[in-house]
């Protein structure tokens, strides 16, 4: 060694720094891509995303052939730098070397390649997926005897080597759209959300109560049952008898009007294009609900609970609108239609309203575990029948009851905590 150059150790040295941080680089931009953008353009026969996917394929061979190459290269460089050392300082030279490699190692090849790889991995591991795929075929032996070797000793105790499991479940689904905000369009992002919101909620959320289905009895007289049907909003009505639970089905507007044209306008011939109900179980989660209808292929039915008593209505166009926002006239009230801001921050809000309507609308957090409605929130709360004036807080919002109707809320004045400021 003593007739090689100092000049010639210095280039090897300078080399062996760069060989490792290669290695270090790589090692850090392999780990750190975004697995599923990757198997995007590995499928889109991205050239790049393609090696790496091949060589991420046995993660214990690609860790092991850079491990090999940045030992190697750190033993080198060590051996090396203590040459130099000797002839600089002499005996000291070891003490020095030592100190001094360990520095710039730390350096210029671990912090600096790892972080510029943390930062950029996709410009890292792809050209850097070339050289390793050409170094694995002579490094391959040896590779292989580590990596027996290691998983040897991970089998002995009891670890097992089965690659993990990368699927997600809603919840870091739901953490991967958050953080898209910046690549997602908003709206993009908000359906998707509904998607994944579908499963949390059950379809007494989405319901109209049953205080407020829109129905005919048809045990009413005819001008009185023409006049309903005349005038009401919705395409299809719920017939019942006497009693909302004694249900007959629903009647397509678009039928009464044909038997209207035939001239054949009666209970008998309404009766006879009524259409079987449908029937929810309460407590039905809507992504299940949404499976349901599809299957059935329904678009309406009435909510039941285990007693078989009425307590709502649902449509399809309910849950869809839970994903795409508000796109046709609903059978309940929308949440700005109940909602009044008033000049000093405040707001009048119907009793009747969903909670989870005011939390979307306001941005507001009322709980929802419990009562639907404002009334039932408020009702919960006093545990006695409201009466006007009175006055209450409710987590940080302040609420006064402005108007009672049949022992139910009717009217509630709401002040948010920025306005109590």
């Amino acid at each position: 060694m003593d007739t090689i150059s100092t000049q010639s150790l210095l280039l090897a040295l300078m080399l062996m720094l760069l060989v490792s941080a290669f290695f270090s680089a790589a090692e850090t931009g392999m780990m750190s891509l975004n697995r599923y953008k990757l198997r995007h353009l590995a499928k889109t026969k991205h050239r790049g995303a393609m090696r790496v996917e091949h060589l991420l394929r046995r993660p214990d061979r690609l860790l092991g052939l850079i491990l090999i190459g940045n030992n190697l290269a750190n033993i080198l460089a060590s051996s090396i730098a203590t040459l130099l050392a000797i002839r600089v300082f002499g005996d000291y030279g070891i003490a020095v070397a030592t100190s001094v490699l360990t520095l710039v190692i730390l350096i210029f090849s671990e912090v600096t390649p790892k972080t510029l790889a943390a930062l950029n991995p996709e410009r890292v591991a792809y050209p850097a997926a070339i050289i390793l795929r050409i170094l694995m075929l002579p490094f391959y032996p040896l590779v292989w005897l580590i990596n027996s070797i290691s998983n040897g000793l991970l089998e002995l105790f009891g670890i097992k080597l089965h690659r993990k499991d990368e699927s997600l479940n809603s919840e870091e689904l739901r953490s991967v759209l958050n953080e898209s905000s910046s690549l997602i369009p908003q709206n993009h992002q908000d359906m998707l959300m509904g998607v994944l919101e579908l499963e949390h909620l059950a379809i007494e959320e989405i319901m109209v109560p049953r205080a407020d289905i829109y129905a005919i009895n048809i045990n009413d007289d005819w001008k009185t049952i023409q006049r309903q049907l005349t005038n009401t909003p919705h395409t299809k009505v719920l017939l019942y008898r006497d009693m909302l639970d004694d249900a007959v089905g629903f009647i397509h507007v678009r039928d009464a009007l044909r038997l209207l044209t035939r001239e054949q306008f009666n209970k008998e011939s309404l009766l006879r294009t009524v259409h079987e109900v449908y029937f929810i179980p309460s407590g039905t989660p809507l992504l299940t609900q949404l499976i349901k209808f599809r299957r059935n292929k329904e678009r309406i039915g009435l909510v039941v609970d285990e007693y078989g008593d009425i307590r709502g209505l649902a449509t399809l166009d309910d849950i869809l609108e839970e994903i795409v926002g508000d796109f046709t006239t609903s059978l309940a009230p929308s949440a700005n239609e109940e909602i009044y801001r008033q000049a000093d921050g405040s707001y009048l809000i119907e009793g009747a309203a969903n909670l989870r309507d005011i939390n979307k609308e306001l941005e507001w957090n009322f709980s929802t575990d419990g009562p639907r409605t404002l009334n039932g929130l408020i009702l919960e709360y006093l545990e006695d029948l409201p009466q006007v004036g009175r006055q209450l807080q409710i987590a940080d919002y302040q609420i006064e009851i402005f108007s009672v109707e049949n022992n139910m809320v009717k009217l509630a004045r709401i002040t948010p905590p920025a306005s109590l400021n």
